[in-house]
C-alpha cells in the first residue's frame, strides 16, 4: 500500500508538472529589418503586398503605438535585455556579453530556445577601421546568449558575414555553413525553425524561437519570386526596384512559418509576435494612408521609430483587436518573463536597469492596463564602421507629444507619422504640462548608473567629440 500511494503521489506531481509546462504557449518572437508601419496594408500602407501579415492581424492584435529605436543594435540590445541604452550600450554590433539575454531567462524556465537570422552582437567594425582593435570581437558570442540551437548571418566578423540572401553563409551552432548555393537565406532559416519544433514537440517542454529576420534589409536584391533570380548571375544585383518584391518575401516567410506551425498541430499553443527593428530604408518612398513618406531608417522622427507590432494567440487572443497601449523595445523582456513564468533575477529587476513593462495582460482582453505613459530613447549608434554622419539623440514620448533634451518639442497625435513643431513661447497649459512631464522622465532616465559608452559623446572612431547633445 505505502508502494502504491508513493507511485500515485510521483505520478500526480508528474502529472501537474506537465500540466504547467503544457499551459505556457511557445513563443516565437519575429522581427522585421528596417521597414516601418508604413510597410504594412493593416497599418494604412499601400505601396507594398503584405496579406499573410495582415491577416495575422485580423486575427489577432495590433498595436497603433510601438515603438522601436530608429537602428537595429539599439533596438536589439533593448528588445533582449529589457534596458534602454543609457545603461549598458558599448558600441555598434555590440551587445555587452555581461548582459542576460531573454534567452538566457526561458532557457532556465525551462523553455527549449533556438534563434536563425541575423545576430551581428559579436563584432562589426573591419579591421581597417580606425581604432577597430578596441571593439572587434568584444560582443557577445551566440553560444553565451542562452540559445539551444541557432543558425545566424554575420554572428562573427564583419569581413567574413557572406551573404544573407543568395548563396547564404551561416554559423550553424557553432559550425560555418556555406556558401549554399542556389539557396536563399531566409527560406533556409524558416526551415531551421521548423525543424527545431518539430523535433522538440514531443518533449513536453515549452519553445521559444526568435527570428530576427534579414528581410528586407539593404542590400537590395532579387527574391526566388523576382524573374531575375532565374538568373544566377543576377542574383546579387542590387537596385532599390527590388524592395517591394523583399518586402513580399518578407511577407511570404511569415506565413510558410505560421503554416508550418500549424501543421506541427502547434497554432493554438503557440503565441507569435511580429514586430520590427526601426523605420524603412531612407532610400525607399513609402505611402500611409495617401501620404507620401521618406523611409526613416537612422532618423529619430516618427518615420525612424514607429514599428508594427502585432500579436495573434488563437484561442487565446480575440481576433480584430486593436490596442492604443505605448509599447517599446525594453518591453518584450519583462512580457516573455511573465508569458514563460520565468524568474527575473534581482541584480537586473532594479529599476535602474530593467525599464520594460509586460503587455502580456492585454493578449487577454485587458486593454486599459497603461502599461506606460511614456517611452524614452537615448539614441547613439556611434562608435562603429559607417556611422560617421548620427548624432546623439536623447528624447521621450507619450501618446501627444515628443519633447527632445535640447527642448525641441512636437505634437505627434494620431496612429501615422504626423509631427508638428511647438512653438515654446505659445503653448497650451496641457502641451506646457506634457513637456514638463516629459522632461522630468528625461531627467530621471539619466541619472547613474549610466554605462561608460553613454557618459561621453564619442564620433564613429570612438574619438571624444565636443558638440551638444541633442
Amino acid at each position: 500500500m505505502i508502494r502504491f500511494r508513493l507511485f500515485f503521489l510521483f505520478f500526480l506531481a508528474s502529472a501537474l508538472s506537465s500540466a504547467v509546462a503544457s499551459d505556457r504557449p511557445n513563443i516565437v518572437l519575429i522581427m522585421a529589418d528596417d521597414i516601418g508601419i508604413d510597410g504594412f496594408g493593416c497599418y494604412g500602407g499601400d505601396r507594398f503586398a503584405t496579406p499573410r501579415i495582415d491577416q495575422l492581424a485580423a486575427e489577432g492584435l495590433r498595436f497603433t503605438h510601438a515603438y522601436a529605436q530608429p537602428l537595429c543594435t539599439p533596438t536589439r540590445v533593448e528588445l533582449m535585455t529589457g534596458k534602454y541604452n543609457q545603461r549598458n550600450w558599448i558600441a555598434f554590433g555590440i551587445l555587452d556579453p555581461r548582459e542576460r539575454t531573454f534567452g538566457h531567462m526561458l532557457k532556465q524556465a525551462g523553455y527549449r530556445t533556438c534563434i536563425a537570422g541575423k545576430w551581428q552582437l559579436h563584432s562589426y567594425d573591419p579591421p581597417d577601421f580606425p581604432n577597430a582593435q578596441r571593439r572587434r570581437g568584444i560582443g557577445m558570442k551566440v553560444s553565451d546568449a542562452g540559445f539551444d540551437e541557432w543558425s545566424l548571418f554575420h554572428s562573427w566578423n564583419t569581413e567574413d558575414k557572406g551573404s544573407r540572401y543568395g548563396n547564404p553563409t551561416f554559423d550553424r551552432n557553432g559550425e560555418i555553413v556555406g556558401p549554399l548555393e542556389g539557396n536563399y537565406g531566409p527560406d533556409t532559416s524558416v526551415a531551421f525553425l521548423l525543424d527545431f519544433m518539430k523535433r522538440h514537440r514531443d518533449s513536453g517542454d515549452p519553445m521559444f524561437l526568435y527570428y530576427p529576420m534579414a528581410l528586407p534589409h539593404w542590400p537590395m536584391v532579387p527574391t526566388p519570386d523576382s524573374e531575375e533570380w532565374r538568373e544566377p548571375s543576377r542574383r546579387l544585383e542590387e537596385s532599390t526596384e527590388y524592395f517591394p518584391d523583399m518586402v513580399a518575401y518578407m511577407d511570404k516567410a511569415v506565413g510558410r512559418l505560421i503554416d508550418g506551425i500549424a501543421e506541427l498541430g502547434l497554432r493554438e499553443k503557440t503565441l507569435v509576435l511580429f514586430y520590427s527593428d526601426n523605420g524603412t530604408d531612407k532610400r525607399i518612398t513609402t505611402s500611409l494612408n495617401g501620404e507620401e513618406f521618406q523611409g526613416g531608417k537612422a532618423s529619430p522622427l516618427q518615420t525612424g521609430i514607429r514599428v508594427p507590432l502585432i500579436a495573434n494567440w488563437p484561442g487565446t487572443i480575440e481576433p480584430g483587436r486593436v490596442s492604443h497601449e505605448l509599447v517599446d523595445a525594453t518591453d518584450f523582456f519583462p512580457t516573455l518573463a511573465e508569458l514563460g513564468e520565468a524568474t527575473i533575477d534581482e541584480e537586473v529587476r532594479q529599476p535602474q536597469s530593467i525599464a520594460g513593462k509586460s503587455f502580456a495582460p492585454i493578449f487577454r482582453g485587458k486593454d486599459r492596463q497603461e502599461i506606460r505613459d511614456w517611452a524614452f530613447f537615448w539614441y547613439d549608434p556611434r562608435p562603429g564602421w559607417d556611422k560617421e554622419r548620427y548624432a546623439r539623440h536623447i528624447f521621450a514620448l507619450d501618446h501627444r507629444y515628443k519633447l527632445f533634451r535640447d527642448g525641441r518639442f512636437f505634437d505627434i497625435a494620431g496612429e501615422g507619422y504626423r509631427e508638428q513643431p511647438l512653438d515654446l513661447e505659445n503653448l497650451g497649459s496641457e502641451a506646457a504640462a506634457a513637456r514638463d512631464r516629459l522632461r522630468k522622465v528625461i531627467d530621471e532616465m539619466m541619472k547613474p548608473p549610466i554605462s561608460e559608452a553613454a557618459q561621453v559623446e564619442v564620433d564613429a572612431y570612438g574619438e571624444p567629440v565636443t558638440k551638444s547633445e541633442k
